[in-house]
């Protein structure tokens, strides 16, 4: 009788075990240990199964309970960090903190998205000048720009540039701190990590990155500006009445609501992988690379849920604002 694998999920265990001979072997809990999956555990091998066909299950059994192991450990974490993060806007005291990681994500952010917004404008606007003088309808640069930034290139792009820059800075600190014991250390002082390190990261993120997002679009809008104007000999009066035709507030405001949620998802996926790090410098730069992953796809996922969402909405509330 040989034991295969051992997986442990959040509240039990799971055992699998290759046997020869057809051979029933029977498993009592106290020779496996403590496991909350009580009773009697049994396994058969048939005489067609062979045990290179069975690992094949036994490693799609593992990975699974350790799936479900961490979706549920990342839903309890976030529901600290969201109470942790209520309790924290209500108390002056932690108010300080805010401030803090406010000036450390937000503000040291504005000039790298600022950047990306004014590059993503100007490529945008040499890449479609060709194809609308074809047509006579270079005018309408600023629609174009216009739109194609503030509703999904400007929101995307400035996520991702905060995933890259914040978050990996967030999931390098606290996994430190996590290889270092200092959390621990925080922990045994009688403070509760989350409300002290990870809500003030998560309220910054939640505040700003709606407002960078707003900057990303301002600056996207005026590199489409100088490419069409300066160096394509547009219209600026064109221009500027294209773009305030095509642009309405519903862009603006869908796109200052992804800022909210692409800001949560970045930060508390960030500190959930520096919170759950492995030990060693190994350990911290694969969590900074899982953090990026998870933030980057987080970020699509959520664009396309919101901008489904927004246009359900939209079509069917948005003609209504005439009315009022």
């Amino acid at each position: 009788m040989r034991i295969a694998w051992c997986g442990l999920g959040l509240d039990g265990c799971f055992v699998g075990a290759g046997l020869t001979g057809g051979r029933v072997g029977w498993y009592e809990e106290s020779k496996l240990g403590s496991c909350a999956w009580a009773g009697v555990l049994s396994f058969l091998r048939g005489p067609g199964v062979s045990l290179e066909f069975s690992a094949v299950f036994e490693s799609v059994g593992a990975r699974m309970v350790q799936g479900v192991g961490n979706v549920g450990r990342f839903g309890r974490f976030f529901w600290q960090t969201f109470v942790a993060g209520w309790l924290s806007c209500l108390k002056p005291r932690t108010w300080p903190l805010i401030w803090v990681q406010m000036n450390v994500i937000g503000v040291k952010s504005v000039p790298v998205v600022m950047l990306t917004g004014a590059f993503v404008g100007a490529t945008l606007a040499i890449q479609a000048y060709d194809q609308l003088a074809l047509m006579g309808l270079e005018e309408r640069m600023g629609q174009l720009v216009g739109l194609s930034v503030v509703k999904e290139l400007g929101p995307v792009l400035t996520a991702v540039m905060l995933a890259g820059r914040v978050g990996g800075a967030l999931t390098a600190e606290l996994g430190t701190m996590n290889v270092t014991e200092q959390i621990d250390a925080v922990r045994s002082m009688g403070t509760n990590p989350i409300r002290y390190l990870v809500a003030p990261r998560v309220t910054a993120c939640l505040l700003l990155t709606p407002l960078l997002i707003v900057y990303a679009d301002l600056l996207g809008i005026f590199g489409g500006y100088a490419v069409s104007v300066w160096m394509k000999g547009v219209n600026a009066g064109a221009y500027w009445s294209f773009t305030a035709a095509a642009v309405e507030l519903w862009d603006v405001g869908l796109g200052i609501v992804k800022g909210f949620f692409f800001g949560v998802a970045i930060a508390v996926i960030s500190c959930y992988k520096g919170f759950h790090c492995r030990e060693g410098a190994e350990g911290v730069g694969q969590a900074c690379t899982e953090a990026f992953v998870a933030s980057f796809i987080s970020i699509l996922a959520l664009n396309l849920a919101l901008a489904m969402i927004g246009k359900a909405v939209y079509a069917t509330f948005w003609p209504l604002q005439g009315l009022l």
